[in-house]
């Protein structure tokens, strides 16, 4: 990750944006593979946040892939609830999303 870390407070913010999101990209048998990484590149030039389906056919357990899938795509991994892993990267020229200040900055 080549971004700081989010806060508490700023994830709590994207999870409650996530809850109403339909997941966008499912990890299946083949795992995590290039073209399941250039899904979710796509995935995010539409959106900053995403919803990512973890198959129970995975080879990987769900924190494995969340991990992965966030350090691959340079996102922030902001929760894994079940077999769902919510994903966030900032749109680095128009980015929608405004996220809570940082305490302390």
């Amino acid at each position: 990750m080549n971004a700081e870390e989010l806060t508490g407070k700023q994830r709590r913010y994207l999870r409650g944006l996530g809850v109403h999101l339909k997941a966008t990209v499912f990890v299946g048998s083949s795992g995590i593979t290039e073209p399941l990484l250039a899904s979710v590149r796509d995935a995010h030039s539409n959106a900053e946040l995403i919803k990512v389906k973890i198959e129970r056919a995975c080879p990987l357990d769900r924190k494995t892939a969340g991990r992965e899938l966030a350090d691959a795509t340079a996102s922030h991994l902001v929760q894994i609830l079940g077999r769902t892993v919510l994903l966030y990267r900032a749109d680095p020229d128009e980015p929608v999303i405004q996220l809570p200040a940082r305490s302390g900055a």
